[in-house]
């Protein structure tokens, strides 16, 4: 595989898995209903994160209160990680 091609798949696993976390600090900060989404740091996940759940939030609305959408793209993400990590180390031809 040619380096640019290696290079991008890093750069996107890696990004993937900074998002990841991102995730799952939004899904742990959703636990807390006295968070004030306006303030600095909290904004900034919320805007990082939410178009990305917004789509999953379409299609699959909550359920007796509980938001399960996180899980489907949770999901997801992981499975993308997993393909770009996997052209890491593929062999090159």
């Amino acid at each position: 595989m040619s380096p640019a091609i290696n290079l991008l798949a890093s750069t996107m696993a890696t990004f993937l898995q900074i998002y990841f976390v991102l995730l799952i600090v939004r899904i742990f900060l959703s636990w807390f209903p006295n968070i004030n989404w306006y303030d600095p740091p909290f904004s900034i996940v919320s805007q990082l994160t939410d178009p990305y759940l917004n789509i999953f939030r379409s299609f699959i609305p909550p359920l007796g209160g509980i938001d399960f959408s996180p899980i489907l793209a949770i999901f997801l993400l992981q499975i993308l990680s997993s393909v770009f990590a996997s052209f890491q180390g593929a062999p090159a031809f």
